[in-house]
């Protein structure tokens, strides 16, 4: 249609340049005798209606609208002169819809920042509805309608209604780790066949370890002292603690329990052979022996204590932790290199620590 368009269009200009040097008298002659052979053809049609093409349509609108009415009205048209102005009407408002139509059907779709905070604010906090996150939107100062955080939900397959809110036991400790501190005993065996107790506790937020001290007898007034000695270092370190966790071992004291109330600590008794309700404690006593007693020889008391103060810097310094998604209890991860003649020409210090027995690696300076 375009073509033929186009084709008409080049054909009546030429058409109309051929009139530019005939003289009036030729003109007038012309249009009389292309009105009279117009009468002829309605003679002919006998009355039946005559088919134009939307290009014959568009072409004589084109042609027809700047003339006036009255001069429309004196022509001898094969139409009315209201159907041609009709045609004219038609032809301005297809091209303002093809011009005003939009690329893409339907509403503009979410940019993918929005589409992530809003999974970001679901999966946080699995409790919120979809009109909770909506009202958190705006908040922030993003503007979106609540469906369309309905649909973002229902797209990832995430109830947009409040349903989602069955907290599985990791949500929960990790909620509650920054009041938990864990405590308990184990044994090592030097050369000579002696037998040693290390008291140690680890916090359940930072996974900081602390190693209270080593005896080969854990009397009870030994082990009132460790928990003077622990309710002190939390007091320096303001460290704000509300429970304790250990076993039923007969090495605690009451008078353990009793110190660590009057600090406004709680002590809370894991079940009888249920070392999985103590399970941070017992990993990082895994840790230990792996990491260390289990590939060191150990001479004696001052030998292991000196052991144990190497690993308990080791691990609260250097060592990261996947619980902690691999920070370390002293300092937070650093940021990524981004610098491509940085990472080209990485110089990576190792530093030794037990005569090589633990490696760790640090950029030099």
């Amino acid at each position: 249609m375009l073509l033929r368009l186009a084709y008409l269009g080049v054909t009546n200009s030429l058409a109309l340049l051929r009139l530019l040097p005939m003289s009036d008298r030729h003109k007038d002659a012309e249009i009389l005798a292309l009105q009279h052979q117009i009468m002829v053809l309605e003679r002919q049609l006998g009355g039946e209606r005559v088919r134009l093409t939307p290009a014959d349509r568009a072409w004589l609108a084109a042609l027809l609208h700047p003339l006036p009415r009255t001069v429309l009205h004196q022509l001898r048209l094969l139409v009315r002169p209201e159907t041609v102005l009709r045609w004219h009407r038609d032809l301005i408002a297809s091209r303002h819809a093809s011009s005003s139509r939009p690329l893409r059907a339907g509403r503009p779709r979410t940019i993918r920042s929005i589409r992530a905070l809003v999974l970001r604010l679901a999966s946080e906090n699995t409790g919120w509805g979809y009109r909770r996150i909506h009202g958190e939107l705006l908040v922030l100062g993003v503007k979106v309608a609540a469906s369309t955080v309905w649909e973002i939900l229902k797209d990832a397959d995430v109830d947009p209604a409040p349903d989602r809110t069955n907290n599985t036991w990791a949500t929960f400790l990790r909620s509650q780790a920054q009041a938990i501190l864990a405590a308990d005993f184990f044994e090592t065996v030097t050369l000579t066949g002696a037998r040693l107790y290390v008291l140690a506790v680890i916090e359940h937020a930072t996974r900081r370890v602390r190693v209270l001290g080593v005896t080969p007898h854990p009397t009870a007034a030994w082990v009132a002292q460790a928990a003077r000695n622990l309710v002190m270092d939390l007091e320096d370190t303001s460290c704000q603690v509300r429970y304790l966790i250990r076993d039923r071992d007969g090495k605690y004291p009451t008078l353990f329990d009793t110190i660590l109330s009057d600090a406004g600590i709680e002590v809370v008794h894991s079940g009888v052979r249920m070392p999985r309700m103590n399970s941070i404690m017992e990993r990082w006593i895994q840790s230990c022996r792996h990491e260390l007693l289990d590939r060191t020889l150990i001479f004696n008391q001052a030998h292991l204590r000196y052991a144990l103060r190497e690993y308990e810097r080791h691990y609260n310094e250097h060592r990261p932790h996947r619980g902690i998604a691999n920070a370390r209890p002293y300092a937070p991860l650093p940021g990524p290199i981004t610098e491509p003649a940085t990472l080209a020409r990485l110089r990576v210090h190792r530093h030794d620590r037990l005569g090589g027995l633990i490696h760790e690696y640090e950029h030099a300076a």
